[in-house]
């Protein structure tokens, strides 16, 4: 059993993509770097948030199963984008590419704007913190 708790009251508008809170028993933590497009030769891949996002996301969840967990025990995953207002536009696309690659246990999340990334040419980075059993 999964030591990683959804929970999402129905007090609340429903949460698309994300989880409202996540409790966490017992367990291993796993403390996730943020994550960019970064192929194995070190450049940025992808000519749109959409890609760059699907090779971030890829790149998180491949360090994850090095620690040997998988994308149900994300409990909190940040990510950060360079335009807000493109993410917004192609969120129906991302929860998309997230189902495909991590499934439908969405952590606790949010995404938060900045002016730019470590990598210039990077549109998005993810970084996460999961429980392992």
């Amino acid at each position: 059993m999964s030591p990683v708790h959804r929970i999402n009251p129905v007090e609340m508008s429903p949460p698309t993509g994300f989880s409202h809170a996540v409790t966490v028993t017992g367990g291993q933590l796993v403390f996730l770097a943020g994550q960019t497009a970064l192929d194995q030769d070190g450049k940025i891949v992808g000519d749109d948030l959409s890609e760059q996002f699907a090779t971030a996301l890829g790149n998180l969840l491949t360090a994850l199963g090095a620690a040997g967990g998988a994308p149900a025990d994300l409990a909190r995953v940040t990510v950060y984008a360079t335009d807000v207002a493109d993410y917004r536009e192609r969120a129906e696309e991302l929860g998309r590419i997230w189902q495909r690659l991590a499934g439908r246990d969405y952590p606790a999340m949010a995404v938060i704007g900045v002016t730019r990334l470590w990598d210039e040419q990077a549109l998005v980075e993810i970084d996460g913190v999961a429980v392992l059993p």
